[in-house]
């Protein structure tokens, strides 16, 4: 690690939760700027893990040259972690403690929900004595953004996403059989329905269409079982559907406990590790004993896309979007003066055109006091235009006797069998009227 024993007024940089694309542009723009700025920039490794065990050595200096040339490659030169800072008072305090020792007074972060509640935290904490701005990262595009403006590394997830599935769109037409592809996204469907709306899958399944805080995963399967019976009506034996990450959040934790390769953990942030549950294994297997139940027999392969649109060569989109977010959170950060010093900071977006920092206290739930998540908004004509594309069971279809005895023959039911058994499915909150 560089010697940064020798002190003039410093700005940290750390990253937290998971990779993004566009996150080594960030630490480039903003090393830039606050070096143009007169400001000594340390670069802090493994988000708050390190601060929060009580050691400061895990640190560099950044300078120009370091960074010149990171903005383009993907990953994180300062790698990063899920470390909560914020889960008891010892470690926040060992992590303000650490970044005094430092000699930091300005800190940008760069992470998702979690990593800007903590960094609201630790401004809070260290009392106005260190001056902390967020930048938001996730591929889930879920802050609360103004003028609904992505996250960064969004749009380069759901652009090499897009890619794959349309690869497996192929492959599903290629070989005549179903594809179930669950899609990162921990509490909001975006980066499902990005992918799935861009690329043309057969239908998305999100967790907002689900209005229930609980839901079971038979519910998930009778809109999957409908669809592919709806195909079969259509002529075709195959498709794709896509399952947003964190539909499994929804489901009972016990009943997926009770469910034969299901273990249920969760991490430093209290919430399920979506990653470890087989939540298209667990979609595959239902839907294939349904159609064993009715004496046949339907080829599915799962898959799950997530691991690898996150360490994603950013593009150009996100290139610039980040080297402006980068660059506004230094000026941000400068712009305040000692007497109106803000002690909670705040995030930077772009607004109209222009980079902007929002109070961390705007951005909290007053319920939960966690940082609010935007999800998808069903009632907004892009997920309406979203769904129109979708083949999915619909309240016309049940009006129709003859699409709806086709239905029913598809399923081995009478009419009046496959109503009583799906009817359900019509009266999703996204189904279209």
């Amino acid at each position: 690690m560089t010697d940064v024993n020798n002190r003039s007024q410093r700005l940290g940089i750390l990253v937290g939760g998971g990779p993004a694309p566009g996150i080594n542009s960030v630490i480039s723009a903003i090393t830039i700027e606050a070096r143009n700025s007169n400001l000594e920039v340390i670069g802090i490794y493994d988000g708050f893990a390190r601060l929060i065990e009580g050691d400061t050595t895990a640190v560099s200096q950044l300078t120009i040259p370091d960074v010149s040339n990171v903005h383009f490659q993907g990953g994180s030169i300062l790698r990063t972690s899920r470390a909560n800072p914020t889960r008891n008072k010892e470690d926040l305090q060992r992590v303000v403690q650490g970044l005094k020792e430092l000699g930091i007074s300005y800190l940008v972060t760069i992470g998702g929900d979690d990593t800007a509640f903590s960094a609201s935290e630790v401004s809070q904490a260290s009392d106005g004595s260190i001056r902390v701005v967020h930048v938001p990262k996730t591929i889930d595009n879920d802050l609360p953004l103004p003028a609904n403006m992505p996250t960064f590394g969004y749009e380069t997830a759901r652009h090499v996403g897009t890619g794959l599935v349309l690869n497996l769109m192929e492959d599903s037409r290629t070989t005549n059989r179903w594809y179930f592809v669950v899609a990162m996204g921990r509490s909001a469907g975006h980066l499902a329905l990005g992918m799935g709306k861009a690329a043309g899958a057969t239908l998305t399944i999100v967790p907002e269409e689900f209005l229930a805080d609980r839901i079971t995963i038979g519910q998930v399967c009778d809109v999957l079982e409908c669809a592919i019976l709806k195909r079969r009506v259509m002529g075709r034996e195959r498709g794709l559907a896509i399952i947003a990450e964190g539909i499994a959040e929804k489901l009972d934790p016990e009943e997926l406990a009770g469910l034969p390769g299901v273990e249920v953990n969760y991490d430093q942030h209290g919430h399920i590790r979506l990653e470890e549950i087989p939540l298209e294994k667990v979609l595959k297997r239902e839907i294939q004993h349904r159609f064993q139940q009715r004496g046949e027999a339907i080829g599915i392969v799962d898959r799950t896309i997530g691991y690898e649109l996150r360490s994603a060569s950013p593009t150009p989109f996100d290139v610039d979007y980040t080297r402006t977010l980068g660059h506004g959170a230094v000026r941000g950060l400068l712009s305040v003066t000692e007497a109106n010093r803000r002690t909670d900071g705040g995030l930077v977006c772009l607004e109209n055109g222009q980079t902007k920092i929002v109070p961390f206290e705007e951005l909290r739930d007053p319920v939960t006091q966690r940082t609010k998540v935007r999800r998808v908004d069903i009632d907004s004509e892009g997920y309406q235009v979203a769904r129109d594309y979708m083949i999915r069971l619909e309240k016309e279809d049940l009006a129709n006797p003859e699409m709806k005895l086709q239905l029913a023959t598809a399923a081995n039911m009478t009419p009046d069998e496959f109503v009583a058994r799906f009817a359900h499915v019509v009266e999703l909150a996204g189904t279209i009227d």
